[in-house]
């Protein structure tokens, strides 16, 4: 089922909390809405879902306007961050739960809500447990759970709001794994929100950047981790370091520190080189095209990778630098809390002073 949605827009009191909006969403695609708090990503998911209303704009799911719908006539499922199963009934009745309350009209008969359940429960891989209660599940059985009753009604759309944000790390990446080939397997269009970076790039067929009730950038995660369309899209995707640049002739400058421009014509304009920390590498001597000290001041060694933290040295900035460093590369070059090291950039994203639009990448041989 494709979603469209048209001018949507959302005001509580005086806070604008969506600007108008367009978004066109696919069948059988999964959407991530990404941002910070107070993005508007909750929002524009429970307009979606019926659970709040726009004050302007249209909505269709494939060719019906519902709008104006209820969210019982929506035909949505959605899950949520709590899971919100009830205490009292069994995990079998509580995937039946959507089933028994159907309209009569609708409403399979017991036999047929008995079986859904049974391959539902299969389906999240806990068939065995349809008679425990949901006090004798872990985090991650409750959200399988939620999840079965949620595609108990056979949804048009699934709706999930930061659905592993319950859970520790390794159960939300084997979820998310497992969610992900459930979907392709299902093919039910769904629209999910989350404020984890990795999570909306691992699960989504395109990500939804939002930021203060706008839509910053939609794009597939390949290409929006390639290609940030603005600074803000920059900031909030992993960990990056801003070089506040002067220009020198075919320098760019601050202080004492300087890079040499990879500009054929030599020439460059102030502003902000924004270095990710894996396109960073450390020296114990400057380059011919960079002079960047810093100082180490941690070594955390983090599954594949040694994340160095650095100070500047020499130079002054409020941020900390990190750079990513491969096993390998660290065994080479071992540093220790303490020692001046010089780094060099591998390839950055330069944005003008004045510049809010895409930036211009650069890369040194």
């Amino acid at each position: 089922m494709s979603i469209r949605l048209d001018n949507i827009s959302k005001t509580f009191d005086k806070f604008q909390a969506l600007s108008p909006m367009s978004l066109n969403i696919e069948d059988g695609e999964m959407i991530g809405l990404l941002g910070p708090s107070g993005s508007g990503k909750t929002t524009l998911l429970r307009i979606i879902a019926g659970l709040e209303g726009a004050d302007s704009g249209r909505i269709q799911f494939g060719q019906r306007d519902v709008t104006n719908l209820h969210v019982r006539d929506r035909n949505v499922g959605f899950v949520f961050q709590n899971y919100a199963l009830f205490r009292h009934m069994t995990v079998a009745d509580n995937v039946a739960f959507g089933l028994e309350v159907m309209d009569a009209k609708q409403r399979p008969n017991k036999a047929e809500i008995q079986k859904r359940v049974q391959h539902l429960l299969d389906m999240v891989q806990l068939g065995h447990l349809a008679k425990r209660y949901p006090s004798q599940l872990s985090g991650g059985q409750k959200q399988r759970i939620a999840l079965a009753r949620a595609l108990a009604t056979k949804p048009d759309v699934l709706l999930l709001d930061e659905p592993f944000g319950a859970l520790d790390a390794k159960v939300r990446k084997e979820l998310r794994r497992w969610l992900r080939n459930l979907h392709d397997e299902i093919g039910f269009t769904s629209v999910f929100v989350t404020h984890d970076q990795e999570e909306a790039l691992e699960l989504s067929d395109r990500v939804v950047v939002m930021s203060n009730g706008h839509i910053e950038q939609v794009d597939a995660p390949a290409q929006l981790y390639a290609q940030p369309n603005s600074r803000f899209v920059f900031d909030f995707l992993g960990n990056v370091n801003v070089f506040d640049a002067a220009a020198q002739g075919s320098r760019l400058t601050h202080q004492d520190a300087w890079l040499e421009t990879p500009h054929q014509d030599g020439k460059t304009q102030a502003g902000q080189l924004y270095i990710r920390s894996h396109e960073l590498a450390l020296h114990p001597a400057p380059t011919t095209q960079a002079h960047l000290p810093l100082r180490v001041i941690a070594v955390n060694p983090i599954g594949p990778e040694v994340r160095v933290e650095l100070a500047p040295d020499g130079w002054q900035t409020e941020q900390v630098w990190e750079a990513d460093l491969s096993h390998a590369d660290y065994e080479r070059h071992p540093v220790q809390r303490g020692d001046q090291v010089f780094a060099a950039p591998t390839s950055g994203y330069f944005f003008t002073a004045d510049s809010q639009g895409s930036p211009e990448r650069l890369h040194w041989s």
